[in-house]
């Protein structure tokens, strides 16, 4: 019995990801970005195809649907082997969890999903069908290996178990942002920005009133700090 599994086990081991796109968002870090996609739902990118995949025939029908699931490769993470046990952000860095059941960078295939708001596919000149996207998570440039429909009658489930995050909620800052600062940075991105400034953009195991936090958005460095319930915004500067 034990031999038969094996062979099956093997069926399909040697599958290989091809990326077929990258993403282009205003994060070339991961500091700062929402812990989750869909936090922040004015975060706006745009994913752009590699030449074989830019065939108008593989998007017919996409643009009826008002949310994707994005299927994406962590390709910032450098690591040599993966961990059957990590230090979740969000118990504090301390308490350890099994990989398989946290969403962590460091797993035995590097792999991200994320479910995002389809804004719009723009047919480019140059680059073919393009997707506008919002709600992302994601830092610039990772690649894309495949894209789904979101299909809220499946997709959704509003009772699920939360396991060891069911106690742990998301919780909004209150944002100081001197308006002269916020002058500095296009006002498109005013309120991109103090959406990700509200879900705090610091690890959760940091607590520090005298530390000046900081993080890259569209360019600008974005210095702060934060003291209780508020943040401040302490410094902008272009890159």
């Amino acid at each position: 019995m034990s031999n038969e599994f094996d062979k099956k086990q093997k069926l399909g081991s040697n599958l290989t990801l091809e990326c077929i796109a990258r993403i282009h968002t205003d994060f070339p870090e991961k500091f700062g970005l929402p812990r989750q996609s869909g936090l922040v739902d004015t975060l706006k990118a745009i994913i752009i195809f590699e030449p074989k995949f830019r065939n108008p025939d593989a998007f017919r029908g996409l643009d009826g649907f008002s949310h994707i699931w994005l299927i994406w490769g962590f390709h910032q993470i450098n690591r040599v082997q993966w961990s059957p046990m990590v230090k979740p952000p969000r118990l504090g860095g301390n308490k350890r969890m099994g990989v398989f059941a946290t969403r962590s960078p460091n797993r035995p295939n590097a792999l991200g999903l994320s479910s995002v708001s389809l804004d719009k596919i723009e047919v480019h000149k140059e680059y073919g069908p393009i997707i506008h996207v919002s709600g992302i998570d994601l830092v610039d440039q990772t690649p894309i290996y495949d894209i789904k429909p979101y299909l809220a009658y499946t997709d959704s489930h509003p009772d699920a178990s939360e396991g060891f995050i069911q106690d742990i909620r998301e919780h909004e800052l209150l944002v100081e942002f001197d308006e002269e600062l916020l002058k500095q940075i296009p006002k498109k991105y005013h309120e991109a920005l103090l959406g990700v400034l509200a879900q705090d953009p610091r690890p959760s195991y940091h607590n520090d009133p005298e530390r000046i936090y900081g993080f890259y958005f569209a360019g600008y460095n974005i210095r702060f700090k934060v003291i209780d319930n508020l943040l401040s915004v302490y410094e902008i500067t272009k890159l």
